[in-house]
């Protein structure tokens, strides 16, 4: 009966979503975060910190260990990949860890038949404390996501208020979209408001996103999953 709620559950999410031409199916791929949350000490440990390196390791491993031809495309960045902002305010990554820069790792990716994914946060800082997407930077940080060649874009939402999440979600959807560029939109929106209605409009949600964050982040551990995957049961009417 699980399999087949969760199983329901894909359906009706995939039925609903933005129609961008994107993500017509579920997307699969790697994301960092479960596994080398914001681990940035390459000095002291350098195969394991969120770093150029580690994500052409991860590359490498989806292409040739036979991931990417069962569908597993996506190679995803998550938070603490940020140096800052350079004079123009563009996003710029950490010099250190990703010295090539991120368009870089975008054509890596592109060069094994993969795409790239990447992190930002709705709000003043990322979950992590780095810069994240304010109101007034949206349109200029989707202008570089796009600029990078980048595949798809997660926004989180720590470090906003909830009228500044109403504002950017949409805002930065239309962005994305008046790129040119093919850019998935994932949200996290939901899960900031408590994951159900009324608090969360999923009509407007469905219009603006391509896939969404309900609950919990899934953590190092199968009892994590299983809870998440309670969620779903518990709420799914």
């Amino acid at each position: 009966m699980l399999l087949k709620t969760v199983l329901l559950l894909a359906l009706v999410a995939h039925v609903l979503v933005l129609e961008n031409g994107l993500l017509r199916k579920p997307p699969m791929g790697w994301l960092a975060w479960e596994r080398f949350r914001c681990n940035t000490n390459c000095d002291e440990d350098p195969k394991n910190c969120i770093s150029e390196r580690l994500f052409m390791e991860m590359a490498d491993h989806l292409a040739q260990d036979g991931w990417r031809d069962l569908g597993y495309v996506y190679l995803n960045i998550d938070d603490c990949w940020i140096g800052g902002r350079d004079a123009k305010g563009n996003l710029v990554p950490d010099p250190k860890r990703f010295p090539n820069g991120i368009a870089f790792l975008a054509d890596y990716a592109h060069s094994l038949g993969l795409k790239l994914g990447i992190y930002e946060d709705m709000g003043n800082f990322t979950c992590m404390g780095y810069p994240g997407t304010t109101l007034d930077k949206v349109v200029q940080d989707a202008q570089t996501f796009a600029a990078w060649k980048v595949d798809m874009l997660k926004l989180d939402g720590c470090f906003s208020t909830p009228k500044e999440r109403a504002q950017g979600y949409p805002k930065m959807a239309a962005a994305l979209n008046a790129t040119g560029r093919p850019i998935a939109f994932s949200c996290s929106w939901p899960a900031y408001e408590g994951g159900l209605p009324p608090k969360v409009n999923y009509t407007l949600l469905a219009e603006i996103c391509n896939l969404w964050r309900n609950y919990d982040d899934i953590q190092d551990s199968w009892s994590s999953v299983l809870s998440i995957l309670d969620w779903f049961v518990d709420n799914q009417d």
